[in-house]
């Protein structure tokens, strides 16, 4: 296993972490009765910061794409639920509040789990593979699983309906991850225009692009605490089955590395929670960029239509005669009074 390609892919976990607090600070703006509509995207792609981090995190994804070619499914993907902590790193200033001991308990938490199941790549020992490209309708298995959750989704709101989403979404990336891999193992040594002509090309566009549909449904139903754990696990969970039931990852026999690796998928677990639950990931909204208030100025809602009431907003956009209001939280945006 190359230093240089886990540096990358660490690199691409960054990429990916900053690119989803971006998005999910602009599409959590967004009125939930876009929930699975087209239109929220059409409104999304109206606000700076949403295309920022779309930008940020496609270029994550094209560094990863590299390196999923080139290492494990069983190593990339947990090393990609760094991006995580990327994430809590960028969350901090955009929420105004500090980290506390659970978050840094977690984020050492998780980090160890990812080292434990990364080292036992390493370590020579007896080993069984059993893939097979036979095995792709694995894909379709978990695929339907997904489908399965959205429509579990649906029928809920809130916190709930961002988690079932936010794991169907992970899902299909883990979907798109593992298609990634395969297309740049075709292409390496030949043209890349060479995909057009091979269907693995078109799968990984589609998966991805479900996948990234969905995550923004599951970012515009809750804060972020609510969705980013269910992203970050699911996606390697569906990637590392594909890696040992399609592409013949090596699974390890032997009773202390099975110990090591199920502890590390333990950690990996906890730390994912542990840091995804941040309060800096519940108040991205209380520092709204002012072009975003600028926007609800030039885009009020239709007359009659009432807005469900939301904790984090300020507090100078409340009614008139609502009464005397909580003081403005620090950091907030300008009053749209004014």
């Amino acid at each position: 296993m190359s230093d240089s390609y886990v540096g990358i892919t660490i690199l691409a976990a960054m990429l990916t972490g900053f690119g989803f607090v971006l998005q999910q600070h602009a599409a959590e703006q967004v009125r939930d009765t876009e929930f699975l509509h087209i239109g929220l995207i059409a409104r999304l792609v109206r606000n700076r910061r949403w295309l920022v981090g779309i930008v940020v995190m496609v270029v994550g994804y094209l560094v990863q794409a590299w390196t999923l070619g080139h290492l494990t499914l069983s190593v990339t993907e947990p090393l990609l639920t760094t991006n995580l902590i990327f994430a809590l790193v960028l969350a901090v200033p955009l929420s105004g509040q500090q980290l506390r001991r659970t978050e840094v308990i977690g984020a050492l938490v998780l980090s160890a789990g990812v080292a434990a199941l990364s080292l036992t790549r390493t370590v020579k020992a007896p080993s069984e593979s059993f893939g097979s490209f036979t095995h792709w309708p694995a894909a379709a298995g978990i695929a339907l699983i997904a489908v399965f959750l959205v429509q579990l989704g649906r029928k809920r709101s809130g916190s709930v309906r961002a988690t079932l989403t936010g794991t169907a979404a992970g899902l299909m990336l883990g979907i798109a991850d593992a298609f990634t891999r395969r297309s740049v193992q075709m292409i390496d040594g030949r043209h890349p225009l060479s995909l057009l002509v091979a269907w693995p090309g078109y799968a990984t566009v589609i998966a991805s692009l479900i996948g990234f549909w969905l995550m923004q449904n599951a970012f515009n139903s809750a804060p972020l605490h609510a969705s980013l754990p269910a992203v970050t696990a699911a996606e390697p969970t569906a990637g590392i089955v594909l890696g040992v039931v399609v592409f013949g990852d090596v699974v390890h026999i032997s009773p202390l590395l099975v110990a090591v690796q199920i502890a590390g998928v333990i950690a990996l677990v906890c730390g994912v929670v542990l840091v995804a639950r941040a309060p800096v990931f519940s108040n991205l909204r209380l520092r709204e960029l002012p072009h975003a208030a600028l926007e609800l100025l030039a885009h009020p809602p239709p007359e009659g239509e009432q807005e469900p009431p939301d904790e984090s907003a300020p507090a100078d956009r409340a009614p008139a005669d609502s009464g005397p209001t909580e003081p403005q939280p620090t950091g907030a945006a300008p009053g749209a009074d004014h």
